[in-house]
């Protein structure tokens, strides 16, 4: 008998936290996608974290250095976080309570539910999101095929005219799910099943137009902890 009663109350207490037709929700400045999990819906910035209490926030036009722990945001009207590795990226979402997006999921959020080769339809529309700026490197450093590290990384590149711009200043670079910027103006990082080789879509303002590919644009030619400028990233979420 006691042992039937004590099944009951563990049936009970199991019930208990069972609500019949609950929704899925996502966190707040998050898109859900059908239900099954959610997007932020502006590329990601970061704060760094001082301490459980203390954040205080971090250049958008600077790597994360060693040592330093950032946490991801998605804000409307600021300027999104450029020179970030996929490491970094997902340490960041993590440290957020998020996770960075699969590729699957990235892909699924852009397309949207009728899928479309653009975030906006089938046929891009220049201008519409940001995607006609300039190469910011030889406006710096010259002319030449060549560049490394610290001029991929020089801060200066973003800030120029033609480069990159605050989330959701584009207001028509919106897929049907809500969600901006998903084309242009950074590419972004996306998790990957391969832990020694990284992925980023979308493509960033100087070479959307050029390569022309939306939501399929894809680039796998770099190792997890590359950054430059150019590379960016949003995260995901379970749906509660």
């Amino acid at each position: 008998m006691a042992a039937s009663l004590a099944a009951v109350a563990a049936l009970s207490t199991v019930l208990a936290g069972f609500v019949p037709g609950r929704r899925p929700r996502c966190p707040a400045g998050m898109a859900m996608i059908e239900g099954t999990y959610c997007v932020d819906l502006y590329e990601g910035s970061l704060v760094e974290v001082l301490s459980r209490a203390r954040t205080r926030p971090w250049s958008p036009f600077a790597t994360p250095a060693p040592g330093v722990r950032v946490r991801a945001q998605s804000r409307r009207g600021v300027t999104p976080q450029g020179y970030i590795s996929q490491v970094q990226a997902r340490a960041a979402c993590a440290a957020a309570g998020k996770r960075l997006c699969t590729e699957p999921e990235w892909t699924r959020a852009c397309k949207g539910p009728a899928p479309s080769e653009w975030p906006y339809g089938p046929a891009q529309v220049s201008g519409r999101c940001n995607d006609n700026g300039v190469n910011p490197v030889p406006r710096i450093f010259g002319g030449g095929n060549v560049f490394h590290d610290r001029e991929m990384n020089d801060p200066r590149l973003n800030t120029l005219p033609r480069s990159l711009t605050r989330t959701g200043s584009h207001a028509r670079c919106r897929g049907r799910y809500g969600v901006f910027d998903m084309v242009g103006n950074l590419h972004e990082w996306v998790d990957t099943v391969r832990s020694n080789r990284g992925v980023f879509r979308g493509g960033y303002y100087a070479d959307v137009i050029i390569n022309g590919r939306g939501c399929d644009y894809a680039t796998r030619a770099h190792y997890p902890g590359y950054h430059d400028y150019s590379t960016g990233f949003r995260c995901c979420a379970n749906t509660r």
